[in-house]
């Protein structure tokens, strides 16, 4: 690349990613505490495409992510700065690939549909590639586990994810890193749900839970967004498994949740790295944790209090003592997707605006505006 296009790549990607300044500011001055909620909502960065995953990495620097849903996105994976203005992570090359130029572009060694980032503590980056743009077909060589050294903004280490564990109909959702760097789990949204666990030093990874009830969409729930059922013209709804995921702030257990689903489960780790264990045995290892609605994102806090995306109410909800309350609630929060923990303990979740793709509303086309806030006041209002 000559550095005349360089130069043309960057700003249009920034011309086109950017956020607003003066919507920006608008939006700030438009932030309340909702009724009923502690939180209030605070605009980091708008965008002009859809966003789902965002994380902050212990230095403060924030990540985000867009994923090829309905629009051949100019970038996959970007830092945001201060200013709301966005640039290709970990660089242009990484970020080159187009769903219109895939013969040109090695999948192994590009980004191809990312659906999620997430920042370990011990300075990487990890970055979650389901590379089946759509949702649709999976790009042969495409899925992977890529760490980013957040020092040298360098990639330090793929982890290629074959047939076995990323077959066609899979598609990666979320990823956790345990506390001692060891070990990574990842959910599978696709068409027969799954958890994959992945040592990270020899980069074997293992498809586990597949199929189980605990991974799969729930028969009877039906999402339900502005009052309605959310449906496809041809009369589909939204039919996501094994999504949400969470892992405790001592990494003994993990938690997961089907989107189309209102169950809540858990595993011990130590199970999940047993690999001994038989399918049945892991299974029998599986708890319900409650009931909830159907959400999006999951996140512990350093305190262990879990929050959960209210996809149907657009509202922030954290579970105490098993009842889940409401912490912000707010009609600019469509569709809150992902959440983060910044140094400081501030909340930051996505909002993609699922509801409005063209998926569901053909009128809207393929590009959607979202957005990245954080909320200000967590703790939680008692009756």
């Amino acid at each position: 690349m000559t550095k005349f296009a360089a130069a043309a790549y960057t700003a249009l990607a920034l011309a086109l990613l950017s956020s607003s300044a003066s919507l920006a500011q608008q939006q700030q001055q438009q932030a309340a505490s909702a009724p009923g909620g502690a939180g209030g909502l605070q605009l980091v960065a708008s965008f002009e495409h859809q966003v789902t995953g965002v994380t902050v990495a212990a230095d403060g620097r924030i990540f985000v992510n867009f994923p090829r849903w309905t629009e051949d996105a100019p970038l996959s994976v970007a830092e945001v700065a201060g200013d709301g203005q966005v640039k290709p992570y970990p660089n242009e090359e990484w970020n080159a690939w187009r769903n219109a130029k895939k013969d040109q572009f090695s999948p192994n060694d590009h980004f191809v549909c990312v659906q999620s980032v997430v920042a370990d503590g011990r300075g990487n980056l990890w970055v979650v590639d389901a590379a089946a743009p759509a949702t649709a077909q999976v790009v042969r060589g495409g899925p992977k586990l890529v760490r980013i050294d957040l020092r040298s903004n360098k990639v330090a280490q793929t982890i290629p994810f074959g047939e076995i564990v990323a077959p066609q109909g899979s598609y990666l959702n979320d990823v956790r890193v345990s506390p001692d760097g060891r070990q990574a789990y990842l959910t599978d949204s696709g068409a027969k749900g799954a958890l994959v666990v992945v040592d990270l030093q020899s980069g074997q990874a293992r498809r586990v839970l597949d199929g189980h009830v605990s991974t799969q969409p729930e028969k009877g729930v039906v999402v339900k967004t502005d009052g309605q059922e959310l449906r496809r013209p041809d009369g589909r709804g939204v039919e996501f498994a094994a999504d949400s995921i969470a892992l405790s702030p001592d990494g003994r257990h993990l938690y997961w949740k089907a989107l189309t689903g209102r169950t809540l489960y858990r595993i011990a780790t130590e199970a999940l790295g047993n690999s001994r264990l038989s399918p049945d045995e892991l299974e029998s290892r599986v708890e319900r944790v409650g009931e909830s609605e159907p959400t999006d994102g999951l996140w512990i806090d350093k305190r262990g209090r879990l929050y959960l995306s209210a996809i149907e109410s657009n509202a922030v909800k954290v579970r105490d003592g098993g009842r889940d309350t409401i912490l912000v609630q707010d009609d600019r929060l469509r569709w809150p997707d992902t959440f983060s923990e910044g140094p400081d303990g501030t909340i930051y979740v996505t909002s993609s605006r699922i509801q409005d793709m063209s998926w569901f509303k053909p009128e809207n086309g393929p590009r959607l505006q979202t957005q990245l806030w954080r909320i200000e006041g967590t703790e939680i209002p008692r009756p």
